[in-house]
């Protein structure tokens, strides 16, 4: 953690939605001018989309036939460590990206002058000084190495934030993304999932007892069988839990939360529920305040440094 260069780190499963807690941030840094470095989880794997799918063959010939993005195999969990321990000590790092479509390819062709194909990552670029906080977002942000100790990437996260829908409407909304967005079969995506599903329990949901607040939608319709649902359970028909591991660090008023979010109620001391509806207003309600404090202590320490020195 660092009061002078803070760390926020938004982490969720693939099809959890942590795209709604990135627009509810971008809306707040746009309202208080904060000059955030954005990084995007998927520009630290180890292996662009060509190398995967071949390491992946391998892998199985091989006998591994839970080979996935999830575990520390296919991703450089070193290299995220690094990077949060330069920006919290420095203020600045490297960053890099994976290209997901065509358009993304032609953007930072365009930026760099490269001839680089969806599926490949641009070159680590080293970014400036001046930011006022680093902003992840991906699959790792709350990665720790419990048993070897190789990484510990946790530690450097001043504000940790998990994005975990129950996992059948997690399946239900991946399933339905990848049929849509990536022409992929019911039963590749099964497939998918079964194989990840050993890395999902050891290395994705451990990070959720490290975070700061969760955000879990819980769908109020039947998804007993994401496998045949018909569709995704729409905003007002689901409640998101929000649970604060402890509301004392950030200053939690909950009397203000439950007046400014209609239908919310508390089911336990560091537990509100709302209508999902309200999800990206909620975030925004209760970030704002923390956000402003990260600016406020990084204030402070930069006036006691200029003081010292």
């Amino acid at each position: 953690m660092s009061v002078k260069h803070p760390i926020i780190a938004v982490t969720g499963s693939s099809g959890a939605g942590t795209t709604t807690v990135k627009r509810a941030f971008e809306a707040i840094f746009e309202r208080e001018r904060v000059n955030a470095v954005v990084i995007e989880g998927d520009s630290f794997h180890r292996y662009d989309r060509a190398a995967m799918k071949a390491e992946m063959a391998r892998q199985s010939e091989a006998g591994n036939h839970f080979f996935s993005h999830f575990g520390p195999e296919a991703n450089l969990f070193e290299k995220l460590e690094e990077t949060f321990r330069t920006y919290g000590e420095t203020g600045t790092c490297e960053r890099r990206y994976y290209l997901h479509s065509p358009e993304e390819a032609a953007e930072h062709n365009a930026r760099l002058g490269t001839n680089l194909e969806p599926g490949q990552f641009t070159p680590w670029e080293k970014m400036p000084p001046g930011s006022d906080l680093l902003f992840y977002e991906g699959l790792h942000g709350l990665v720790k190495d419990e048993e070897g100790g190789r990484y510990d990437v946790a530690r450097h996260v001043d504000l940790g934030v998990g994005v975990v829908p129950i996992v059948n409407l997690e399946w239900i909304q991946k399933i339905f993304r990848d049929n849509a967005e990536r022409g992929y079969s019911a039963k590749e995506i099964v497939d998918t999932i079964l194989r990840r599903m050993p890395d999902y329990v050891n290395h994705i949901t451990p990070q959720f007892s490290r975070t700061d607040i969760n955000f879990q939608r819980v769908p109020t319709v039947d998804t007993s069988n994401p496998f045949i649902a018909r569709d995704i359970p729409q905003a007002h028909e689901s409640l998101v839990v929000i649970r604060f591991a402890n509301p004392a660090k950030f200053d939690i008023d909950f009397p203000y939360l439950l007046s400014m979010l209609h239908q919310s109620f508390m089911t336990r001391r560091n537990t509100i529920v709302i209508p999902a509806g309200k999800m990206q207003m909620a975030m925004e309600i209760i970030f704002e305040p923390i956000i402003r404090k990260l600016l406020r202590d990084r204030a402070a320490a930069g006036v006691r440094q200029a003081i010292n020195s």
